[in-house]
């Protein structure tokens, strides 16, 4: 292994990069200049002793000083989202950095802060990047980018709900550069102005806007629409709910992010175009590189400089660029220093899913590829083209299993099938495309020939609407953590050195490892077996409690009889994975069950009584006998207060859910207090875990 490391140098740099970059997103620092200058002082040091005296120490300098840098790098990108926040609303002057989008019940924007005001005093900005969202209304629906505004809000830090094993939003953001977060209602914004200067990614916004309404006046629409939207120039909005199931069951959502994939197929149709050339005239090579690596980012800018195309151009132009040594061009080693050099330009793509998707692949394709090919000599050049590809999409899907399971909690089976049946077909539209935009100035032949890459595109979609009604097509609800993934790649490493090596030490440490993943797995399934018990959680617009059994099965009763259920299993799908729970069964009205009943609202379960409150029909009731309520669930819709129940109840503990509206919430909390009883909001301590 210490032989591997020697003949791949930048592996060695990019492990104490990476290492630097976890521990300063996890500890920052407020002072990462000065722990760089430093680094960087005595890296200089080290470098003047090792021709002296130190030389033994010199690979421990290099890697302090990686550590350094990534560590610096990551504290500094975290420090620029660091902003004082009032405490109460005040007035703000912003404009708007992209096209807004609409929401379904608002228009999202994402802002700089130019100026706040706050009484008489107009205070500098230090122009940090904030999502507004705007009441959706027809004055909020023609905002547009560069539109400068004067609002009245409460700008906040962003905060997650506090659902077991949720999606982390902050760090999501965080890493993103977005400051916080805010809510402007109707009324609360005017315009101020509008900024018509463009930085270089917002004229490359423009330009994709530019292509899409192509497409639209070419009469694409529909799926095929939105598939080619997303193919070309990674724009999603138009994708429907049932399109991306669609793909992400028959193992295709690789191909909807526009990434590496895409940018491979254009760089390979280049290579098959230009090799040739160099190879008769060998001087032509830089050149054509060259035009290559200006047609890569050209495209790139097409397709607005999204993060994942400006990640795939920099990876293959700097592959690109390795071609012109004379030794093999695409090696570990390559792909190392191209990981580190985009580290350093951004070291918070660490985090991206594509960044880590793209390199894991490509490496697995590096490592694994070439020994699952040599198993099979195959003579006719079609099946060479075949095996080729199987043995590429193997080693791949080998490579970022884990990850998918990790982020997506899904295997697709029928990996193979989809590949034989995607990748063609995406390189053909891909190429198909760019002849079409090249016909612009020809507009009756433009329009002839989308004709036929509409076909194309129709033609795919169904394809993988078939694989994905195929029997088993994927593995749904299976749970792996961070640490499993590790233990994995390091199961994958060893065994193959193992391979190579050949040595019962090797072996003897391979299977120790895989009894450990499967210990750690098994000891994880057992701390995570569900109890019985009731959980409210802090999901808006979806006030349910969720009542455990003993075992897989549950249920779901729900506050409202229309609940958005779709967002409830969007935010709670990978805890309900980890304990291996069955689709809740839901309950929206009277039900009796031998465990579980619920009859006008009232829910009994466990020895626990539960009314779920949204409305009023409790209002003016009067009982001889109060009845004893254990959790008195309060939601959107009940306007009333606790004393006016307590005829009706006896209560022991309110909770609040989020949906209720701030005013009403901090009402009822006053009244709790008064009256000595305990109460719960969930938008304080987000979800609750009641063990019966």
């Amino acid at each position: 292994m210490i032989e591997y490391c020697q003949r791949h140098p930048f592996l060695r740099l990019l492990a104490p990069l990476v290492v630097g970059i976890l521990c300063g997103d996890a500890f920052p620092s407020t002072v990462p200049l000065k722990v760089g200058t430093l680094a960087c002082l005595l890296f200089a040091v080290l470098i003047i002793c090792y021709y002296f005296y130190l030389r033994r120490w010199y690979g421990v300098g290099v890697c302090f000083f990686f550590w350094s840098l990534g560590y610096g790098l990551m504290s500094q990108q975290v420090g620029q989202t660091v902003f004082v926040f009032s405490n109460h609303p005040s007035i703000y002057k912003i404009c708007i950095q992209e096209k807004p989008e609409i929401k379904e019940r608002s228009i999202l924007c994402r802002v700089v802060l130019l100026e706040e005001f706050r009484q008489d005093t107009i205070l500098a900005s230090s122009h940090a990047s904030f999502l507004l969202y705007f009441s959706k209304d027809s004055a909020a629906e023609s905002l547009k980018q560069g539109d400068e505004l004067r609002i009245h809000t409460h700008l906040a830090p962003p905060a997650n709900n506090g659902n077991p094993n949720e999606f982390d939003y902050v760090r999501y953001l965080k890493h993103r550069g977005i400051t916080g977060t805010a809510y402007v209602p109707s009324g609360h914004w005017q315009i101020a102005g509008h900024n018509d200067s463009r930085t270089f990614r917002q004229r490359a916004l423009e330009c994709r806007e530019q292509v899409l309404s192509l497409y639209r006046n070419l009469k694409f629409k529909g799926d095929e629409l939105a598939v080619l939207s997303a193919l070309t120039v990674g724009d999603k909005e138009e994708l429907s709910d049932g399109i991306v199931e669609t793909y992400s069951v028959s193992g295709a959502s690789h191909v909807l992010a526009l990434s590496g994939l895409h940018i491979g197929f254009i760089y390979a149709l280049f290579w098959f175009l230009f090799n040739p050339l160099w190879k008769r005239w060998k001087w032509l090579k830089p050149v054509l590189l060259l035009f290559v690596l200006g047609f890569l980012w050209s495209f790139a800018f097409l397709t607005g400089l999204s993060s994942s195309v400006v990640r795939s151009v920099i990876m293959f132009s700097l592959l690109a660029l390795a071609t012109l040594q004379p030794e093999k061009s695409l090696t570990m080693n390559t792909l190392a220093a191209t990981a580190m050099f985009m580290l350093l330009y951004k070291p918070t793509w660490l985090y991206d899913v594509g960044f880590q998707l793209s390199f894991v692949a490509v490496a697995a394709i590096l490592l694994i590829q070439p020994k699952l090919y040599a198993l099979w000599h195959v003579k006719n050049r079609l099946l060479r083209y075949v095996w080729g590809l199987i043995t590429v999409s193997v080693a791949a899907q080998v490579g970022t299993a884990p990850l998918v399971i990790l982020y997506f909690s899904r295997f697709s089976t029928h990996f193979l099938l989809t590949n034989l049946w995607v990748i063609p077909l995406v390189s053909l539209i891909l190429y198909s495309v760019v002849f079409l935009l090249l016909l612009t100035p020809f507009p009756f032949l433009q329009q002839a020939f989308a004709t036929a890459v509409e076909a194309l595109v129709h033609l795919q979609n169904e394809g993988l609407q078939w694989i994905e009604h195929l029997p088993f097509s994927s593995l749904n609800g299976i749970w792996m953590d961070a640490w499993e993934v590790l233990l994995y790649y390091l199961l994958l490493g060893l065994m193959g050195y193992t391979l190579m090596r050949r040595t019962s030490r090797n072996v003897c440490l391979s299977l120790s490892l895989l009894l450990l993943i499967l210990s750690y797995h098994s000891v994880s399934i057992m701390l995570h077996t569900p109890q019985r018990s009731i959980v409210f959680y802090n999901v808006r617009h979806c006030p349910v409690v969720h009542c455990m059994a003993g075992g897989s099965k549950s249920w779901l009763a729900c506050a409202d009889s229309l609940p958005d259920i779709s967002r409830l299993k969007r935010s709670l799908s990978p805890y309900w994975n980890r304990l291996h729970l069955d689709e809740p069964q839901l309950v929206t009205g009277d039900y009796l069950s031998e465990f579980f009943s619920m009859q006008n609202q009232i829910l009994c379960y466990g020895g626990k009584n539960i009314c779920l409150l949204h409305d009023a029909r409790w209002k003016n009731k009067m009982a001889i006998h109060p009845i004893p309520v254990d959790y008195l669930y309060i939601s959107k819709g009940y306007e009333g207060g606790v004393k006016e129940l307590s005829s009706l109840f006896t209560i022991q503990t309110v909770v609040l859910d989020a949906s209720l509206p701030t005013y009403d919430r901090e009402n009822i909390i006053n009244e709790c207090i008064r009256l000595g009883i305990s109460y719960l909001s969930l938008s304080e301590k987000g979800s609750v875990h009641i063990l019966l």
